[in-house]
């Protein structure tokens, strides 16, 4: 029953914490690349608080639900990234926000 149902980890309304410095925060920075508040941008998700397997048979879980700004083409809109970044991000073809990252989980 339960590998028929799609488990989700972010839903509508969930509150996510912004880990780069796009200049987005709970409010928008006057010197950030975010220009307004209230604008709405993409994002990847890098950390997820519910737990996920991986391919080797470990697990992995974090603290905080976590998202990286991005622009349509996919490039982070920010030039740091701050906390820990699972690796899985090189599968799914975010490769640079892996080089901007402090720690690679």
């Amino acid at each position: 029953m339960m590998s028929q149902q799609q488990r989700t980890f972010i839903q509508m309304r969930t509150v996510l914490k912004v880990v780069d410095n796009s200049g987005a925060k709970k409010e928008a920075m006057p010197n950030g690349k975010v220009i307004k508040k209230g604008k709405v941008v993409y994002g990847v998700v890098v950390r997820a608080a519910m737990q996920r397997g991986r391919c080797d048979g470990s697990e992995v879980k974090f603290d905080d639900n976590a998202v990286v700004l991005v622009d349509k083409q996919g490039q982070p809109i920010g030039t740091r990234v701050f906390g820990p970044v699972p690796h899985e991000l090189r599968k799914k073809k975010h490769v640079k926000i892996l080089t901007l990252a402090e720690h690679i989980a």
